[in-house]
């Protein structure tokens, strides 16, 4: 009986740090992805971006006259 308990032990000590490895390897596979999504601020894509904008709000107030 004390031999049942003892590999029963041993048992759940080795499922337990195989489940903390995973945890470790999802965690940081997670962080990974957030770093990897994180880009520096291009101010030339910003400044595109606004001008497009400007173009088109210009051309919702009929601005332009198209012939």
């Amino acid at each position: 009986m004390e031999e049942k308990k003892k590999v029963a032990a041993a048992i759940a000590a080795v499922f337990k740090y195989i489940s903390d490895e995973e945890k470790a390897l999802v965690l940081q596979e997670g962080l990974q992805a957030c770093r990897m999504s994180i880009n520096p601020i291009s101010f030339w894509s910003i400044s595109g971006r606004q001008a497009g904008m400007q173009m088109r709000n210009l051309m919702q107030m009929k601005t332009f006259h198209i012939k």
